[in-house]
């Protein structure tokens, strides 16, 4: 895949079939589409084309948004190529960008800049400044221009009824398997491996800590999840805790994983770690010891868990 940071890099000999979205999470409503995209190339003729925006829209336009995202732009990228796009496009998401009219972007951004034969688009898409311009514009335009429209009607995406919004509640509640079925891949946080106050090798529960960069990257509900992840090209299993540490008087929130039966230096790496199960909340006790049997507890959750996959 071909990776482009600006709408005016890309360059092609051939015409595109594309797409455009913010594509957040990747998910498997976004996927009927892009496989529409790659069917539509598969023959070489056309090449295929996604273009997505960043920031997200919402964090330029909602002076108040606190939008939080499904994937950092480096995971949202890492899943689009999974797809078999050949082009991907991201670009700067700006209010002057925000402003052009919705016949400027066909012409200047879809007709002469990407030589569009067709576009592949949901039925409720909305385009131009302000939104102001439906699919109808979008048909109109092709006819004036010469490309092809091809929207997803409301049944197929009602087929698979989900969107980001869905998910990210999903995840803010615990539920991860309702998160996991729409996305149709396990969540996963990225993130370098740190160096924390190693209270958990005192109680036999050592622990890796993932610092998260991207500070707009969706944290899923505080608590203890099951989780996995390939080190060094092995896959282990863990069990991951989110949240304060209240036991010990943390202020801060932090992402602790103790792996099973994995005992590497990992300190800063960058790992990805996936997450397969919500366990239980996360509770403040009355003394280490009470704290080592919960999490001994939790450890045989894990290991019956992960030992039925």
């Amino acid at each position: 895949m071909k990776l482009f940071h600006s709408i005016t890099d890309f360059r092609s000999t051939k015409k595109t079939i594309l797409t455009l979205g913010t594509f957040d999470g990747v998910h498997i409503g976004h996927k009927k589409i892009l496989e529409k995209i790659t069917q539509n190339t598969q023959d070489g003729k056309y090449e295929s084309l996604v273009l997505t925006f960043f920031p997200h829209p919402r964090m330029v336009l909602q002076e108040k948004s606190e939008i939080k995202l499904l994937n950092t732009i480096a995971e949202k990228t890492k899943l689009l190529e999974n797809t078999g796009i050949e082009n991907l496009v991201i670009h700067p998401f700006n209010e002057s960008f925000s402003r052009l009219t919705a016949e400027d972007f066909v012409s200047s951004i879809l007709v002469n800049q990407f030589h569009i034969q067709k576009i592949i688009i949901g039925h409720d898409h909305r385009f131009g400044r302000n939104r102001t311009a439906d699919i109808n514009d979008l048909i109109a335009f092709g006819e004036q221009y010469g490309f092809e429209v091809e929207q997803i009607s409301a049944q197929e995406i009602k087929d698979v009824s989900v969107s980001s919004t869905k998910i990210r509640k999903a995840l803010t509640d615990g539920d991860m398997n309702l998160a996991n079925e729409y996305l149709g891949y396990d969540y996963f946080l990225t993130g370098t491996v740190v160096k924390g106050k190693q209270l958990g090798r005192t109680i036999g529960f050592p622990t890796a800590n993932l610092k998260i960069e991207e500070e707009y990257k969706l944290i899923p509900k505080n608590g203890v999840y099951i989780v996995k992840s390939i080190i060094n090209k092995k896959v282990v299993y863990g069990m991951m805790n989110i949240g304060f540490n209240p036991t010990v008087g943390g202020q801060a929130q932090s992402i602790e994983i103790h792996f099973l039966d994995f005992d590497e230096d990992i300190y800063n790496l960058e790992i990805s770690v996936s997450l397969l199960q919500y366990v239980r909340e996360e509770q403040k006790f009355g003394s280490f010891d009470l704290l080592k049997e919960q999490l001994k507890k939790d450890k045989e959750t894990t290991i019956a868990f992960t030992n039925k996959l």
